[in-house]
């Protein structure tokens, strides 16, 4: 960690801000060569905003806002410069060419939280943290990820570690100081001691798959025969029209994913391709993939028509993850009965549309117990 790293902050893309990062022992000399404003960056305050621009020689490139932390008081704990300019995609190239040029070394994909944690400013759990709070697409996500960037998991594994480290130490000053009056604290007592630990221990491991679907979503496939309204009833939980429905069977030949969000967490839907029997390759193909998805799937909802009495053999597909599925709560299998209406009968009809609107709390409904927000982060 001896060199300095630069990078783009802000996602790439035009916007109204761009956010530039230098972090290391030469950050502010490197931000002083370029940057020119009433102050130089050498000497301006820290953690105070100086307005100026960036010239590369003589040439200038963008007026930019300049900020300026000082070890060990910022995220990285080293130098670090912020440069904060407009949101062009060739500006921000430019900017961030020029600092290249000038020393820096173009930062590695979480690189200023890898040095962050390397420098004592945040432990293992917070370092994670900071990515699960990225991605969040919940509010229960975002939640989560917030006490453990606050460090609560971090807490609860250094409070477990120094409870072992304790119960060691009596245990070993009893072994070398057999003389003195140490009680020993074995047998049954250190056992129960151990025993609480390991509880807690499991405690926490327990809440790692619903931490992963609070990150990644209930990965939820939709599957059945084709033209039974699987796209329908995609479209239907997103609210628009995502997939191409069509009374022609086969229109699905690929996996469609999207994320919906239910009562806090996010749903992962796929559509999928219908199974039939067919000699066409393509549609093999899609049919192979639909049934790779279902083996995968945390939340299966088969969709079948209600007017056959049966589906064919080549439609039933069951996870093979189904048994250890049905361990957890919230993961289940949902059957979806396709009803055509009766044109001819108009309560029949109404009764059908109904039936749709309530499709998305059919969903939510069956959850019997949604699972405890891990509060640990796990």
């Amino acid at each position: 960690m001896n060199d300095t790293i630069a990078a783009i902050s802000t996602p790439l893309g035009e916007g109204a801000i761009a956010l530039l990062r230098v972090s290391g022992p030469g950050a502010v000399v490197l931000a002083d060569a370029v940057f020119r404003g009433k102050k130089g960056a050498a000497a301006q305050a820290a953690r105070v905003q100086q307005f100026g621009a960036i010239f590369d020689g003589g040439q200038k490139l963008d007026d930019v806002l300049l900020t300026v932390f000082r070890a060990p008081h910022s995220y990285t704990g080293e130098d670090t410069v912020e440069i904060a300019c407009h949101g062009g995609v060739l500006v921000t190239r430019r900017i961030l060419e020029l600092l290249l040029k000038g020393g820096a070394r173009s930062a590695e994909p979480g690189e200023f939280t890898q040095r962050a944690y390397l420098n004592g400013k945040m432990d293992l759990t917070q370092a994670e943290a900071v990515m699960d709070l990225i991605t969040a697409q919940t509010d229960l996500a975002l939640r989560a990820a917030t006490e453990q960037l606050e460090g609560r998991l971090g807490e609860r594994i250094r409070a477990l570690r120094e409870r072992l480290l304790g119960l060691l130490a009596h245990v070993e000053a009893f072994i070398d100081f057999p003389d003195e009056d140490i009680d020993p604290d074995t047998g049954g007592v250190l056992l129960q001691k151990l025993t609480d630990v390991r509880s807690e221990i499991e405690a926490l491991l327990a809440t790692a798959g619903q931490g992963r679907v609070l990150r990644e979503g209930v990965r939820t496939v939709i599957y059945g025969a084709p033209n039974v309204g699987k796209s329908s009833l995609l479209n239907l939980l997103l609210g628009y029209e995502r997939a191409i429905v069509s009374a022609r069977p086969g229109t699905t030949r690929d996996v469609i994913e999207e994320v919906i969000n239910l009562r806090g967490y996010p749903l992962r839907l796929v559509d999928t391709a219908g199974l039939r029997e067919s000699d066409d390759e393509v549609e093999r193909e899609g049919m192979a993939r639909t049934r790779r998805q279902v083996e995968r799937a945390d939340l299966v909802l088969q969709v079948v028509d209600a007017t056959r009495r049966r589906a064919p053999r080549a439609e039933q597909v069951r996870p093979r993850r189904a048994r250890e599925l049905a361990r957890h709560r919230g993961c289940a299998d949902f059957l979806f009965e396709k009803r055509r209406p009766r044109p001819a009968r108009r309560r029949h009809h109404r009764a059908h549309h109904r039936r749709a609107r309530g499709t998305a709390r059919l969903v939510g409904g069956n959850q019997r117990s949604p699972p405890r927000v891990p509060r640990e982060g796990a």
